[in-house]
């Protein structure tokens, strides 16, 4: 697939009058699409629910463009249950998935009506020591072990990660909870990342509607709900294809019409915790090139780093990168775009075939509306960027200013001085 910029040099040559580079800037338009076609392709389904994960992009303004499809949120922190509650998205629009999980987080999510997602079957104990007696409704992470296959080979290593229950504990703990008086119960697993087919959800869902109809026959718990979470990727290269959200909700309703129905299961809701597939492609760090070297090879620094993106730098992660007007120039020159941290691997591109860059181009790194922000960090004292909403009338909306020294010295106990003078700044 061709990969194109959702703003135009023309544009952003408007917005750095005001916003300065780098930034994150977001695509209403595309949010908005998608966000209905992932509710279309699950209306089979009665009590479907997309809860967004909030830790792929954490920003209210976003999260209610998704709350108006009916998204909920994902949350696996106190502050993320913090920042639903501000964006109006509370009780059984929350679910609460996390791991080694302060009491004081799990006391908030049951405070705000939210479903509680169990890590493991020891949290049992230790939810109800915190809250005196189990919720009514409750669900339990599964993780089966050994590694995740399909057609295209291994996808993921689900024995390898610290998530879930065994089936084993799964069973067991299911009785548990029948016992102490839970009477709405959820599975849910996550299996894979970042899947770019359109197999992995109906193969999940088959392995996991296949074990709720076991837990039924052998511990009489007919489950109410199950979350097959995220692992829907996109196509962070231009050669490969997007998954088709309908395609996938299409297989998961045969799996379902299989598996469950016949089971007397058919009334059982299927959630999904989406976060790249929701956000990814329409977000894009925007950033100026204002350095070229010409060493052992070429460099082009630009005034982003890894602190506004970094998957390249941690996963090597490819972000295609356009030039903003020389989308038809040709691709003639090699360069490593980098940032200004002090590490080697701050690097948004290596060896990469683009058209000639000049101090001043702007370049727009694409599929950052996941895993971008979020995940930033102050390294080197840099501070983290704007964010930006391109809005459907083509106008621009700050959702989040940039970081200021004032921002970064606020923390100390000292410094009172310093934080005079940034603000001033």
């Amino acid at each position: 697939m061709e990969k194109k910029a959702f703003v135009s040099k023309e544009k952003i040559e408007e917005i750095v009058k005001k916003y300065p580079t780098p930034f994150h800037i977001y695509d209403e338009k595309g949010i908005r699409e998608n966000a209905k076609a992932m509710k279309e392709a699950f209306a089979w389904n009665k009590g479907f629910k997309e809860y967004f994960a909030v830790k792929a992009c954490p920003n209210p303004f976003l999260m209610k463009i998704l709350h108006e499809y009916g998204c909920g949120s994902d949350c696996s922190s106190y502050t993320e249950l913090m920042l639903s509650d501000a964006a109006g998205i509370r009780g059984r629009d929350i679910m609460f998935s996390s791991n080694d999980t302060p009491a004081e987080d799990f006391e908030l999510a049951a405070k705000l009506g939210a479903t509680i997602n169990l890590d493991d079957i020891t949290h049992i104990d230790f939810l109800e020591g915190i809250l005196g007696k189990l919720p009514e409704r409750l669900s339990l992470r599964y993780n089966p072990g050994g590694v995740f296959k399909m057609s295209n080979g291994i996808m993921d290593n689900p024995g390898d990660a610290k998530y879930g229950l065994t089936t084993e504990q799964l069973f067991e703990a299911y009785g548990i909870l029948k016992s102490k008086g839970v009477k709405e119960f959820g599975l849910h697993a996550f299996l894979a990342s970042n899947t770019v087919t359109n197999e992995y959800y109906p193969m999940l869902s088959k392995q996991l509607f296949e074990t709720a109809v076991k837990i039924k026959e052998e511990v009489g718990v007919s489950l109410n709900f199950i979350n097959l979470s995220g692992g829907v990727g996109i196509p962070y290269r231009p050669d490969q294809e997007p998954n088709d959200i309908r395609v996938i909700g299409d297989g998961v309703r045969k799996v379902f019409e299989e598996v469950l129905v016949p089971a007397g299961l058919g009334d059982v809701e299927i959630y999904t915790e989406m976060g790249r597939f929701m956000m990814g492609p329409y977000g894009m760090l925007v950033t100026k090139a204002i350095h070229e070297k010409h060493t052992h090879k070429e460099y082009i620094g630009v005034d982003a780093c890894a602190v506004n993106l970094m998957r390249p730098a941690m996963y090597g992660a490819y972000h295609h990168i356009t030039v903003l007007g020389k989308e038809n120039a040709p691709c003639d020159h090699t360069y490593d775009v980098t940032g200004s941290l002090c590490e080697n691997n701050d690097k948004f591109a290596i060896d990469r075939q683009l058209p000639e860059i000049e101090i001043g181009d702007y370049l727009a790194i694409h599929d950052t509306g996941a895993h971008g922000f979020a995940m930033g960090y102050n390294y080197n004292g840099k501070l983290k960027s704007a964010e930006l909403l391109l809005k459907e009338d083509g106008s621009v909306q700050l959702i989040r200013r940039a970081q200021t020294p004032a921002d970064y010295f606020a923390t100390f106990d000292c410094f009172d001085e310093y934080r005079c003078l940034s603000e001033k700044k």
